[in-house]
């Protein structure tokens, strides 16, 4: 992986975790932004194994308190797999937790660190324009009731496009790409189409300029 996509991965899992002031995300180190990627990550596995519990849970009684009704049988069904499918991204969690210092070794440690921070300041600081354009392209949606994790790739991307000069089709595969490993089965189609609204308005607003 190459420094600048381990930056941007460590970045978007560390953003809710690390502080959004300007002076002290400066003083930040590598170490401090890869403890902060392992909460994020450690409290997204325990969320999603007590999901998992719940929905097994809510199946079992579903089946003991039916009378084998072929809907109840159905019902109960799909919610154990649901119930595997959140254990199973869980899972995925775990695997990324330990596989993402392995991809900090391997690359240029200086240059994921200042590129992170790079991005992380520049969300904090251009924090308001950014929510604005995603506001704009959420269409009946609002920023504040997205997944966190799908928040926060979006929020990279836009301020990767608009303020750090990275181009909007690599910026957006590299969100979509982010999403299909984080987000759930629907996020990258979610992000990928929001990201792509952006982008036309955007233009739109550089052809009446």
């Amino acid at each position: 992986m190459q420094p600048r996509q381990t930056a941007r991965e460590l970045a978007v899992l560390a953003a809710s975790q690390m502080p959004t002031s300007p002076e002290k995300l400066a003083k930040e180190q590598l170490s401090g932004m890869l403890l902060a990627v392992i909460r994020t990550l450690t409290g997204e596995v325990q969320e999603g194994l007590e999901n998992a519990a719940a929905e097994l849970k809510r199946g079992s009684d579903r089946l003991l308190s039916s009378e084998t009704r072929a809907a109840d049988v159905q019902s109960a069904r799909a919610m154990v797999n649901e119930a595997i499918e959140l254990t199973q991204t869980a899972i995925n969690r775990v695997g990324t937790t330990i596989s993402l210092p392995e991809s900090l070794y391997l690359a240029n440690q200086q240059e994921v660190r200042s590129y992170a921070l790079e991005i992380l300041t520049t969300v904090s600081k251009r924090s308001s324009e950014i929510d604005e354009m995603l506001e704009s392209a959420l269409e009946d949606w609002h920023l504040n009731r997205l997944a966190r994790i799908d928040r926060d790739i979006l929020r990279v991307a836009v301020a990767e496009i608009e303020f750090l000069g990275l181009a909007e089709r690599i910026a957006i595969n590299e969100a979509v790409e982010l999403a299909k490993k984080y987000s759930d089965e629907e996020g990258h189609r979610f992000i990928n189409g929001v990201l792509r609204r952006v982008s036309d308005r955007r233009k739109a607003r550089s052809h009446k300029s």
